[in-house]
């Protein structure tokens, strides 16, 4: 097949949209851009409109098969209790779900579980992935795909996220055909999670720890497929331009220009579904100890949750707790393909971040966002005394086995009782600590679209 001086950028959702298309990583490439989505056809407009892409295809519908499911649901739970047993950790098997609903899926997951008793042993595993790879390869999924690289002939295929389903085959077709496949691993704790569905020629890590951690899970990948690129999705704290100016932000969102922003920072309704009351512990903390002359609290909820769930408290605050809404796309009944930020998101956040003196969460990647102009994360660090969860528990989040790249626990404020709140928010800037431990997650984040051109172009 001859090939072309083109890159199908294969985006299966929209989640990767911010970090590589609103980046510098495709910009001034002298390659012809061709993305491969499953936008609908607005968000196709969108993205063309800000993104400079030539040209434009749908993915076509994936429906996976039982066996391809079977399959790789069982090489996730198997390889989710290899890596459990490999760093002593039990939570990684956290990520397994067993509480399925209706009596079909019920069965399937049962037989997964009980079938995964015979593939403890890891040259198992390494056969299950291979009876895995034969199986998506004789799908008529595959056959369309591949009949679509062939009439785009790239010489790379580039993917904005390790564990799209559908990524598979398509990974499948084009290492078929001679074509260059390319993935990123999204963020700093998917490695341990056991959903990296395709197979690469090349895989872009954050870090030399996220390398070791690649080779660690998955001893069969070789050193010279594994490239230390950093992220761009911090990028655009290093840019002027996205920072609102101060008037503008705090009128916008009805902020006091006197007092003091903490930023409450949601996260998804599953990793904590206390977080409305973890809010009100914040404000009623504030009030105690009148500090609400001094500070203001601004809630910056998951991008994802449209629960409502904290509407309650805000209203029961009005003076103190301000919102600034993501600025994401996100429709009513819709499925991931449709989620994506929009541009100005980026500005609001990093707006945010600049304006506000401190954050406070639950074990969020957003410690490293405000990291950025070493304003200090607080880490939530103590259950409530009535949950939403009886069986959830914050303990459970930090021996999550990402957190064990921190070294030192002083990198972040620990609040383990609402009481501590008063002295924590005082602290004015990060620790030598943080810093060390963005080092480690982070590494060379300020150039990681040029490093992320750079393996593009070998």
């Amino acid at each position: 097949m001859k090939k072309n001086n083109k890159i199908v950028l294969l985006f299966p959702d929209g989640v990767g949209i911010r970090n590589y298309l609103y980046s510098d990583v495709f910009k001034g490439m002298e390659k012809e851009l061709v993305l491969f989505h499953a936008f609908d056809a607005k968000t196709e407009q969108a993205v063309k409109e800000i993104a400079a892409i030539q040209n434009t295809l749908r993915i076509p519908n994936y429906s996976e098969s039982l066996n391809e499911k079977f399959l790789r649901e069982l090489i996730c739970l198997a390889r989710l209790k290899h890596n459990a047993k490999l760093v002593r950790n039990p939570t990684i098997l956290s990520n397994w779900k067993s509480n399925h609903k209706g009596v079909f899926k019920t069965l399937f997951y049962s037989f997964v579980e009980i079938a995964s008793y015979g593939f403890a042993n890891y040259k198992r595993i390494l056969k299950l992935e291979q009876w895995y790879q034969r199986a998506i390869r004789n799908s008529s999924f595959y056959n369309e795909v591949r009949q679509i690289l062939v009439d785009v002939a790239p010489e790379k295929l580039f993917c904005s996220h390790q564990r799209g389903v559908q990524c598979a085959p398509i990974f499948a077709a084009a290492q078929d055909l001679g074509i260059e496949a390319i993935t990123v691993i999204y963020s700093w704790d998917n490695l341990p999670k056991a959903r990296m569905a395709l197979q690469a020629d090349k895989y872009l890590v954050w870090s030399d720890y996220m390398q070791k951690e690649l080779r660690l899970y998955y001893p069969e990948i070789k050193a010279q497929q594994v490239f230390v690129t950093g992220t761009p999705q911090f990028e655009c704290y290093l840019q002027p331009e996205n920072i609102i100016p101060k008037e503008v932000f705090y009128e916008r969102y009805n902020l006091d220009l006197h007092k003091k922003i903490i930023c409450y920072s949601g996260d998804d309704v599953l990793t904590c579904p206390d977080d409305p009351q973890y809010l009100s512990d914040l404000a009623e903390q504030l009030l105690h100890h009148n500090l609400d002359t001094e500070y203001q609290i601004l809630l910056r909820r998951c991008p994802v949750d449209i629960s409502g769930r904290f509407d309650v408290i805000v209203s029961k605050y009005p003076n103190l707790i301000k919102q600034a809404p993501p600025l994401w796309n996100f429709e009513p009944n819709s499925n991931w393909t449709t989620i994506y930020p929009l541009p100005e998101d980026i500005a609001l956040l990093v707006s945010t971040v600049y304006y506000s003196a401190i954050v406070v969460n639950l074990g969020s990647t957003m410690a490293f966002d405000f990291g950025m102009f070493k304003k200090p994360c607080i880490y939530i660090n103590y259950d409530q005394d009535v949950k939403i969860n009886p069986n959830w528990s914050v303990q459970w989040i930090y021996q999550l086995q990402h957190f064990r790249s921190m070294k030192d626990k002083d990198a972040v404020l620990w609040v383990n009782n609402k009481n501590e709140i008063k002295n924590s928010i005082v602290v004015e800037q990060t620790s030598e600590s943080f810093e060390s431990w963005k080092e480690i997650i982070l590494s060379n984040y300020k150039t990681s679209s040029e490093s992320i051109k750079s393996v593009l172009e070998l």
